[in-house]
């Protein structure tokens, strides 16, 4: 099966045709090949007649190739028909631009295709997150709850927090929430093992309890572990919503110019998305004890281990940022200003957050 691995963002061509050719579905004519297709916009769907099989077609939205359709045959399942027939990502005019509301669109239509295409069993998570905030809790666990296609537990951490403190959240949760507690005196990083080694399931996930992840977060970090065959999977860091300014703003650049694409190797994901299998975990030694940089020196020792690191797309995922002072990772808010591609008032997230 074929995988999104080398997704274009910013397509330089527009549409082409996918039709059945008496043996297979072609392109114009030709046998698909998906590195000649990256550069297109994505591909239309011309039906025949009669019903004809579907494997290629799905590998084509396995890769990660946008696919529409005028209509769809009865022959066709639901749940591949809705997206197929779902125009309204072409509803939006590409200008070449990196960051261009089309491109989003056509990438969340992307991931929607992708996820019928890669079906697999639902995976045991582990959701590891540590906090010194526990008025936080009780919406970071509304969200866990919320995760579709995974079963999953909560490993907490109550970093210098009595659990007296977030009892009522915890006990009106409805998922297994196994906890410790931590002076505030001990290192970030040791909190996160310490709730780290409290779990029984096969994979684990960090979790930062500031921030907003999409009912499909955790499914689709395990979806792109398993068709990447990475040992640690996260997400771009590309929405981020600015609290003291009230606005939302989606990074595709570094502040340099260059380029920030998803479905690629890379030494660098959002720490708050990390997931990793938890013997690898416990391989490398956990998240490093340190007060800050947690995540920066977790990922050096896991490729140290030689572990492979794959960044997926960042479209279920915001980052929530307010002064510096707040975070451990030291930034201005200037600094998100200056390396946004879009920006908008109030919380705007990507559509694939499900927010209401």
């Amino acid at each position: 099966m074929s995988t999104p691995c080398g997704f274009t963002r910013t397509p330089e061509k527009g549409l082409a045709r996918l039709h059945w050719a008496g043996e297979g579905w072609a392109v114009d004519g030709q046998r698909p090949d998906v590195a000649a297709l990256r550069p297109l916009r994505g591909l239309e769907v011309e039906w025949p007649a009669a019903k004809v099989p579907l494997d290629g077609l799905l590998s084509l939205a396995a890769a990660g190739i946008p696919l529409t359709a005028a209509h769809a045959p009865r022959w066709v399942p639901g749940d591949l028909a809705a997206p197929l027939t779902d125009h309204a990502w072409l509803g939006h005019a590409p200008d070449g631009t990196a960051g261009n509301l089309a491109d989003l669109r056509r990438e969340e239509h992307s991931v929607r295709l992708r996820r019928l295409a890669h079906p697999g069993p639902a995976p045991q998570v582990g959701i590891v997150m540590s906090t010194k905030r526990p008025g936080l809790v009780g919406a970071a666990l509304a969200q866990m709850e919320r995760q579709r296609d995974v079963a999953a537990e909560v490993l907490l951490g109550l970093h210098g927090v009595a659990f007296e403190q977030v009892r009522a959240a915890v006990e009106s949760c409805s998922l297994p929430v196994r906890w410790v507690e931590a002076d505030a005196s001990v290192p970030f990083g040791e909190v996160l093992n310490r709730a780290a080694a409290l779990a029984s399931a096969d994979h684990l996930a960090k979790w930062d309890d500031d921030d907003w992840y999409g009912p499909r977060h955790l499914a689709d970090l395990f979806m792109a572990r398993s068709y990447a065959g990475a040992d640690v999977v996260g997400t771009t860091a590309e929405f981020f919503y600015l609290a003291p300014l009230k606005a939302t703003i989606r990074r595709t650049t570094f502040a340099s110019g260059a380029g920030y694409p998803s479905e690629v190797w890379s030494d660098h994901v959002a720490g708050g998305t990390i997931m990793i299998a938890r013997e690898k975990f416990r391989e490398i030694g956990g998240f490093p004890a340190l007060p800050r940089a947690v995540d920066r020196e977790f990922l050096k020792a896991a490729q140290n281990a030689g572990a492979r690191v794959y960044r997926t797309h960042g479209l279920g995922y915001v980052l929530r940022r307010g002064l510096s002072d707040d975070h451990t990772w030291q930034l201005p808010l200037a600094h998100f200003v200056k390396v946004a591609a879009n920006q908008w008032r109030g919380f705007r997230p990507s559509l694939l957050m499900e927010a209401a």
